[in-house]
């Protein structure tokens, strides 16, 4: 799922170009090639799919050249991970009526790629086995108010996984008194969004849950591959209603499973998320970029890719960031102001 707008991490991200198209932690590759370099072994890219905002399928290919062009699908307007979803779901299953899918929006990290691909290589084998839904539960290291919860009956496992529990409950973002409270209980993971089922499951689970949903993709059916698939998408795409995954099905479906997974995740939802995921010096800064210097200066997130000399001195707790001549020096305790004075949004 690579449709999103936001541009949290402005100046590097704008509308025009959203976070999963740029190099966020300066590895030389951006956020949507990291993803897909993470399933490397794991799926070849003829039978990768991407899912994105009709402005931005020429990006995608250009940074994803080696999937194919058809395997591009433009979504004509916004409307949630429901739609994005059927709609992806339905295209595979007339390639592929006996797919097995993983999905996985195209903007958040992992540290720990071999971990990953452990976890996620399991995962296809108990989905490709059964009916079964199921999404994977992050091991909260903190008290997050940013990320929804997944309680899970962790009083025995499947079967045919002993790392795959059933799941109790799903919930919204807390606030800190609860989240707190979630991280005392071993039970309960971070839900990161990241998706296994058939293909089958799916598109039934859409048609129980979603009936008016599920019609307006399988009337498609005869169009999928064609010349004609774009005008009939645009045409009917914005029929869908706006609606998350999460209250579609899975909040719905009987048959939820969660794994627990602990491979360094996040969805790098801000600047002061980038610097708890990278890499410090031993005064707390996160520093990424070339030809940066740092004196008396504690706790900051400092991203300036470019040749430009850059010296921060006496900083505590910002964010210094600039890109394209755009530059941002900003407290990390007032980085939701940043889309207020950025102009973007």
């Amino acid at each position: 799922m690579a449709g999103g707008v936001g541009s949290r991490f402005w100046p590097m991200s704008t509308t025009d170009r959203p976070k999963q198209f740029i190099d966020v932690l300066g590895t030389g590759r951006t956020l949507l090639q990291l993803t897909l370099d993470r399933f490397e072994g794991i799926v070849v890219p003829e039978n990768v799919w991407i899912v994105t905002n009709a402005r931005y399928a020429d990006i995608v290919h250009e940074q994803l050249p080696d999937v194919p062009r058809q395997n591009i699908l433009c979504e004509p307007c916004r409307r949630n991970t429901a739609p994005c979803i059927a709609y992806v779901s339905w295209r595979i299953k007339k390639k592929d009526p006996r797919a097995n899918i993983v999905v996985t929006p195209s903007d958040h990290i992992v540290m720990n790629t071999t971990e990953f691909q452990r976890v996620m290589t399991q995962c296809m084998r108990f989905t490709s086995e059964t009916d079964a839904i199921l999404t994977l539960g992050m091991k909260p290291t903190r008290p997050e108010t940013g990320y929804g919860y997944i309680q899970a009956d962790l009083s025995y496992s499947s079967p045919r996984n002993k790392e795959i529990f059933r799941v109790d409950s799903f919930r919204e973002k807390p606030d800190l008194a609860t989240a707190q409270q979630y991280i005392k209980n071993k039970s309960y993971f971070w839900n990161a969004g990241i998706f296994i089922w058939n293909v089958n499951t799916i598109v039934n689970a859409f048609r129980i849950y979603q009936p008016a949903m599920s019609k307006i993709f399988e009337d498609m059916m005869d169009v999928y591959g064609t010349d004609r698939e774009q005008a009939e998408i645009d045409r009917r795409f914005p029929d869908c209603e706006s609606i998350s995954v999460d209250y579609a099905i899975m909040e719905k479906a009987e048959e939820i499973f969660v794994c627990p997974a602990d491979f360094g995740w996040s969805d790098l939802g801000t600047w002061g998320s980038l610097l708890m995921q990278t890499k410090h010096d031993m005064f707390g800064n996160s520093i990424i970029g070339p030809n940066v210097s740092v004196f008396d200066t504690t706790n900051c997130i400092i991203h300036t890719m470019n040749e430009r000399r850059v010296v921060v001195q006496g900083l505590d707790g910002y964010i210094v960031a600039e890109e394209d001549g755009r530059l941002l020096i900003c407290k990390l305790s007032e980085e939701q102001r940043i889309k207020q004075f950025s102009g973007e949004g």
